[in-house]
């Protein structure tokens, strides 16, 4: 079955990059929902489009699939090979009216399966998983939009959550590597979208222009706080509904006064992670568990050269009582039991790549590859709380190498070598190839 479930999602992917390359023209699904509203008042279509984004990716490890239970060493040397589509997606957009939008981002993940999880109050609090869920097949967005002004506009539903520089733009085009920068998304949900509402606008004009979203969304579940991935696991959507009791309040800010420059910050508070637990006794004993998230970022753009940059510090209170709580979760439970949970967690890097046509004088004949380099450092375990000791295993550097050939505008071949030092050098490096092609676009607009 799931072979099969990958075969059809390889030629809807195939059919919709065919149909994507009879129109070459420029796309907005790459672009954040401040810039994309931005085309809607521009007339960007008149009643609907309909398009998507999708990927196929090839890895070739030199390493074994687990640091921590490898050898001493870290993981063991071993040679395995992978190959997955990480993500189909298929997006919509219909305008009821010029004042009232709807839009909507339906993801297939991993061409796997998923269910639904439940507890059943019947039998002692126990997790107990439903099928009836089906395939993974999920909402990454599914909002209504009023434009009231390029300035001020409202968005409810099931929002991306735009923190970091990965999250605010998560599509294949817009990261050159053949993966999501891995800083990034091991420490925050990617792509991390909940329920919630928003306000968002651009102002300014010429040098001092900036575009700003402000959201209300369901908070993180400390449940799936863990040692490997700080709060990413904490992505509510296991369940059929969201716990709102302490939500997640969301600040982003970007300068966009410079031609081609985007300057970015954002903010993540959640004032209790514990009280959106499964079971709301979890953590009571406790009081507020409060999470802070901030971020910065920039890009900068231009026909020779495309530069990225971004900074993740988190901070976690109470981390060692999180930590002796959810290393005893019920063993029937969806969530890694993995501790210690660390009270700060970092990432940093950047990329930079360089336009060789347009170093070679925009010659027709030359293709439009870009030749790139990505440094990353990250630790989900960057300090600790209590008597806790943080695993040297979870500090990460790491520089990628590679192209991006740019076979039509916004269908692109990718191709990376990427080098990982574990613990400063104490640990096993871990060295991998990796092959994918992405695209986005859309399909049909009217």
């Amino acid at each position: 079955m799931k072979r099969l479930t990958n075969l059809l999602t390889i030629t809807l992917l195939t059919s919709c990059a065919t149909a994507f390359a009879q129109e070459q023209e420029e796309t907005t699904t790459g672009k954040s929902a401040v810039e994309q509203s931005a085309d809607i008042y521009a007339a960007g279509y008149n009643k609907f489009r309909f398009g998507g984004y999708g990927e196929i990716l090839a890895n070739f490890m030199d390493y074994g699939i687990n640091r921590f239970r490898g050898t001493d060493n870290g993981s063991k040397k071993d040679h395995r090979n992978s190959i997955s589509i990480p993500r189909f997606v298929l997006a919509f957009d219909y305008k009821f009216n010029s004042q009232w939008v709807l839009g909507a981002e339906i993801e297939f993940e991993a061409g796997g399966t998923g269910s639904a999880y439940e507890i059943e109050n019947t039998e002692n609090g126990e997790y107990e998983m439903e099928v009836e869920k089906g395939g993974e097949v999920a909402l990454e967005q599914f909002h209504i939009t009023r434009l009231v002004h390029p300035a001020f506009n409202v968005r409810a539903g099931h929002l991306i959550v735009p923190v970091g520089l990965t999250n605010e733009h998560h599509e294949p085009v817009n990261f050159f590597g053949t993966s999501r920068p891995e800083g990034e998304t091991t420490l925050l949900p990617s792509t991390w979208h909940e329920n919630g509402i928003e306000v968002f606008g651009t102002f300014g004009r010429n040098y001092s222009r900036f575009n700003y979203q402000a959201l209300v969304v369901a908070g993180l579940n400390a449940n799936g706080f863990d040692r490997n991935t700080w709060v990413a696991g904490g992505k509510q959507g296991l369940f059929e509904t969201d716990n709102f009791t302490s939500p997640g309040y969301v600040a982003r800010l970007n300068y966009l006064g410079v031609p081609g420059l985007k300057i970015g910050g954002s903010f993540y508070y959640c004032h209790n992670t514990g009280a959106n637990s499964d079971k709301p006794e979890t953590y009571v004993k406790y009081g507020n568990i409060p999470l802070r998230i901030y971020t910065a970022d920039l890009q900068y753009k231009n026909k020779y050269v495309t530069a990225r940059a971004n900074m993740i510090c988190g901070d976690l209170s109470k981390a060692d009582d999180l930590s002796n709580v959810n290393n005893h979760q019920s063993g029937g439970s969806p969530y890694t039991q993995t501790t210690p949970i660390a009270k700060r967690a970092v990432s940093y890097g950047g990329e930079v790549g360089f336009n060789l046509r347009a170093l070679c004088k925009d010659n027709m004949s030359v293709p439009v590859i870009y030749p790139f380099v990505r440094y990353e450092y990250y630790n989900p375990q960057e300090k600790g709380e209590g008597k806790h000791t943080m695993d040297l295993r979870n500090k990460v550097s790491m520089w990628t190498a590679g192209a991006n050939w740019y076979a039509l505008p916004n269908l692109v071949v990718k191709a990376d070598y990427t080098t990982r030092k574990i613990g400063g050098g104490k640990y096993n490096s871990e060295n991998e190839f990796s092959l994918a092609i992405a695209y986005i676009g859309w399909f049909i607009s009217k």
